[in-house]
């Protein structure tokens, strides 16, 4: 099948969508309302189906264009690029890269990557969407998201996930707990205590909780919160002590919180890269994907 249309057709939709309105959209693109129609109404035709839906007080991107919006911004972001690569232009427009990423693995190590990314590619830009596993899944099998990471466990028939860690669940306290002094830590020890565990919608949860239903071990959560970076303000605050993965731990050094490993039996989750089978990913996130593998293969995190 052949979808015929111009690189300005899509301009033209996604200038209506990011300024709210055909006027706007016309006038920065120095198109006439009637040219901006028909650039709109040809890419419709193309693809088949409604792309903008308009009402007496706004537009809105149909569900179709609503899917097709994150697809046109890589394809003008991927042929800028590339074109600008080609022509040695510096004033092309700076490249996106759109990854996908569970809060537990944005919230302290994605971070350090990107900085060590910016300072070989100062000009790449980035979009992290940080959602639950679930999410994150269905970012990348849709295109929102170049590739993600994610938790194992989730399947989807169009997305290859690539193990690339074993990140196992610790126990994060103050360091003026009574457990923070200990040289080894069971899941026995935590009983009595203020656990702060994570909602039972999460993956992690799951995982979690199969493990230790296995080991024939219970811990009942005295707070339950939606994402396991909420617990560190409790714990900070001495409200309890919490249970997640090591992932999502403060650095080593931390002025309050302490992390123990936890024993009998060591529970872990695998980390790895979500990617769409036969995509093939921009230049700018190539680059950032393949960092990204290295530094966890030479350097995982603390």
């Amino acid at each position: 099948m052949h979808i015929n249309f111009e690189l300005l057709d899509l301009r033209a939709f996604l200038a209506v969508l990011d300024l709210g309105g055909f006027h706007k959209a016309a006038a920065a693109l120095n198109l006439s309302q009637p040219a901006l129609s028909r650039r709109i109404q040809s890419l419709e035709a193309a693809v088949g189906a409604p792309l903008i839906e308009r009402t007496t007080r706004h537009v809105a991107a149909t569900q179709i264009g609503r899917s097709i919006e994150p697809l046109a911004r890589r394809l003008i972001d991927e042929l800028e690029e590339s074109v600008g690569a080609l022509t040695g232009g510096g004033q092309r427009k700076m490249a996106q890269v759109t990854i996908a990423c569970v809060p537990t693995a944005a919230f302290y190590f994605l971070p350090r990557v990107i900085e060590s990314f910016n300072r070989q590619y100062p000009h790449y830009r980035f979009r992290i969407l940080d959602l639950s596993a679930n999410e994150a899944l269905e970012s990348v099998a849709r295109g929102e998201a170049e590739f993600g990471i994610n938790l194992t466990g989730s399947s989807h028939p169009d997305i290859l996930f690539t193990p690339l860690i074993e990140d196992p669940f610790v126990l994060a306290c103050r360091s003026d707990h009574p457990l923070a002094r200990r040289r080894r830590v069971g899941w026995k020890d935590l009983q009595g205590q203020k656990v702060v565990g994570v909602s039972r919608t999460s993956g992690n949860r799951t995982i979690l909780d199969s493990a230790l239903a296995q080991a024939k071990v219970q811990i009942e959560f005295f707070y339950e919160v939606n994402h396991l970076t909420t617990s560190l303000g409790l714990v900070e605050r001495g409200l309890g002590i919490s249970v997640l993965p090591k992932l999502a731990t403060p650095p080593s050094g931390h002025p309050t919180i302490v992390t123990k490993p936890i024993n009998d039996p060591e529970v872990k989750r695998t980390i790895g890269l979500i990617e769409r089978r036969s995509a093939r990913l921009s230049p700018a996130a190539q680059k950032f994907r393949d960092m990204l593998a290295e530094r966890w293969r030479t350097s995982p995190p603390d």
